[in-house]
């Protein structure tokens, strides 16, 4: 398992640009960067917004959040490149073998969604079933993925308006207290941390993570329609090179360049060899 190096660069950045400005703007004055550090505000916007948002998702998907969260977290090993590849091999495997030959190939295969296709197709399922069967498991993927990006995008929408909230009761504390002078210009001070801390929770960190996790829900939908894609053209008994060109369509134009080069050296060593 890789961890996704740009998430943790992102978030060490941001907070780190903000910490770095915020001892700028203090001119090198710890006592007014730790009264950033207000443990009242905090609680109104890390409490108020997971509140809201349990409110808003039934149980199980709020309980869920720590898993959805470290998927932003982790990089996926499996490219698309490398997918096309397995498929072209099972392809020729199939065109030389027969479907069945490629039941000792199944117990090798590590994503579940292309041992279950294959599966189907070595036990003779009719294509039009393997299709509806398959495009069924990616829906309900698509539906899974949507409601952790939807989580983070609601605690991002909701951490500011929680921020404004906890700055409305420090100031209503603040002009409670008119007749110290000093005590309301600290006190005003003090409740517009509750607004950075919505802001910033919102933009550096819930916002950033549900941009991350639609992200890779798009890249996760691509493999898996590539694999819906080659399954179905090795159950049609496609050629292998037909099936490549097919499945080649999915690829960026940077990646058809990369492979055609990389198919070509291979095939200029086969000569070479022979």
């Amino acid at each position: 398992m890789a961890i996704d190096i740009s998430t943790i660069i992102g978030l060490a950045v941001g907070w780190g640009s903000v910490l770095v400005a915020l001892f700028m703007e203090s001119d090198g004055n710890l006592s007014v960067v730790f009264m950033f550090f207000q443990l009242s505000a905090f609680f109104i916007v890390v409490g108020g917004t997971l509140g809201a948002t349990i409110i808003s998702y039934p149980w199980e998907v709020v309980t869920n959040i720590f898993n959805v969260a470290k998927q932003a977290f982790i990089k996926r090993e499996m490219k698309a490149s490398d997918v096309i590849q397995t498929l072209v091999g099972f392809a020729t495997k199939a065109r030389r073998e027969g479907l069945l030959g490629l039941e000792d190939e199944i117990n090798q295969v590590n994503d579940n969604f292309l041992k279950k296709g294959i599966q189907l197709v070595v036990d003779g399922t009719d294509i039009e079933l393997v299709r509806s069967i398959l495009e069924t498991d990616l829906s309900f993927l698509e539906t899974r993925h949507k409601l952790g990006e939807g989580l983070f995008g609601t605690l991002g929408g909701f951490a500011p308006t929680l921020g404004i909230i906890g700055t409305v009761m420090g100031l209503v504390n603040a002009l409670g207290s008119l007749e110290n002078a000093s005590k309301v210009a600290g006190a005003i001070a003090v409740a517009f941390i509750a607004t950075f801390y919505g802001i910033g929770f919102a933009n550096l960190i819930f916002l950033p993570i549900s941009f991350k996790l639609k992200a890779k829900s798009a890249e996760e939908v691509l493999i898996r329609e590539v694999m819906i894609e080659g399954i179905l053209s090795i159950s049609a008994g496609d050629n292998p090179r037909i099936v490549e060109e097919k499945l080649k369509a999915f690829l960026s134009p940077k990646e058809q360049a990369v492979k055609t080069e990389g198919a070509e050296g291979e095939a200029a060593a086969g000569g070479g060899a022979a």
